[in-house]
């Protein structure tokens, strides 16, 4: 156990940018950059004891501050979509960077994911830890208020566990997530469609042409989107159907099947060929799953790995889409005096060929 410090590289405004390698117990190995707190490498057992790296990624610094795709970044202030890049909030009108087009998508272009966060060391029970805090201005990206964030990411027995805290001295928004793509192969050349993936949510947001939400929250029985069994995530998704065409193959919200904050398992993936499972707990209110539709072409990964559509999926667990903008969804809004706390784990484990 312990941890292990680098200089990875260095930005072009001469900051210097580090990468800490976690190892648990088991020798599982994860390493954080101080670079959008990115998560470039997170190494799983198959059935037979042998590590691979199971997150997309980079080799190189260079290619993640040109990065497209928020590969396995901290995202905020607030995750996914924001209709019109606005939000009006206790009567004032707040204008955000327009990234997507007329909308606001995962914090605008220099969102926390392209933000240097300090890193501090620390040894706990549960296994060694990296606090990543950042200090995000009044005004950053359009937001209001000054919020101060801190993501302790634990490398766990079995797992990743990731704590998120803010506090604000205006009145904002915040909903924050980690946006790692995996592949439990541990072969990144190889997609993600034969994953079998099951989601305990049986509800997910309705979404307009923009993949905006309508604020309507439907059932997902008798669609594609049904995961309430265990199914492979290329079985239905070329199935044309407005649902699926939104997004070009599978990018929605589940909602959690509980309105409390308990921490609770939100969706599970198996790869049978390694045997490696991945579950997904956390206290948010829901999940973004995404099947990696808009990934590039010809997309230079790490090791010579070529990544596409499909390499990766993401299960970003975070507050409802669009949240600022949708009254009827839970708030997102953090005021002064409010702690924003939040706890995701990324736990694997191992399968035998007949599937226990």
């Amino acid at each position: 156990m312990g941890i292990r410090k680098q200089q990875w590289g260095i930005l072009s405004d001469g900051t210097q940018i580090e990468l800490f390698t976690m190892v648990n117990g088991r020798g599982m190995e994860a390493s954080i950059a101080t670079y959008g707190g990115i998560v470039t490498r997170l190494t799983v057992p198959d059935r037979n004891g042998i590590m691979a790296d199971v997150v997309l990624g980079y080799d190189t610094l260079e290619e993640y501050c040109n990065d497209c795709c928020y590969l396995g970044c901290i995202v905020g202030r607030v995750a996914n979509r924001i209709s019109g890049a606005r939000f009006t909030l206790d009567g004032t009108d707040y204008g955000l960077d327009e990234n997507l087009e007329k909308h606001h998508i995962h914090g605008g272009v220099r969102g926390f994911h392209a933000r240097v966060w300090t890193a501090e060391e620390r040894e706990t029970a549960d296994g060694p830890a990296l606090v990543m805090r950042y200090v995000s201005a009044d005004g950053e990206q359009g937001y209001p208020g000054t919020l101060d964030v801190s993501v302790v990411y634990t490398l766990i027995e079995d797992g990743l566990r990731m704590d998120y805290r803010a506090v604000t001295d205006k009145p904002t928004m915040a909903n924050l997530t980690n946006h790692a793509y995996f592949n439990l192969s541990g072969a990144s050349r190889s997609d993600i469609l034969d994953h079998v993936l099951t989601i305990s949510g049986s509800r997910y947001l309705a979404m307009d042409t923009d993949q905006i939400p309508t604020g309507q929250v439907e059932n997902v029985f008798g669609t594609p989107l049904d995961f309430t069994s265990p199914l492979p995530i290329g079985n239905r998704i070329d199935e044309e159907c407005d649902v699926l065409a939104v997004g070009q193959g599978y990018d929605h919200f589940f909602t959690a099947e509980n309105a409390t904050d308990s921490f609770r398992l939100v969706a599970r993936v198996s790869e049978l060929q390694s045997g490696r499972t991945l579950e997904v707990c956390t206290t948010q209110p829901g999940v973004q799953f995404y099947s990696g539709n808009s990934m590039p072409s010809q997309l230079r990964g790490k090791q010579g790995a070529i990544y596409g559509r499909h390499s990766g999926f993401c299960l970003e667990t975070q507050g409802y889409t669009d949240a600022p903008n949708c009254s009827e969804f839970p708030s997102v809004v953090l005021r002064p005096g409010e702690v924003y706390e939040h706890v995701t784990e990324y736990r694997f484990s191992v399968t035998e060929k007949n599937g226990k």
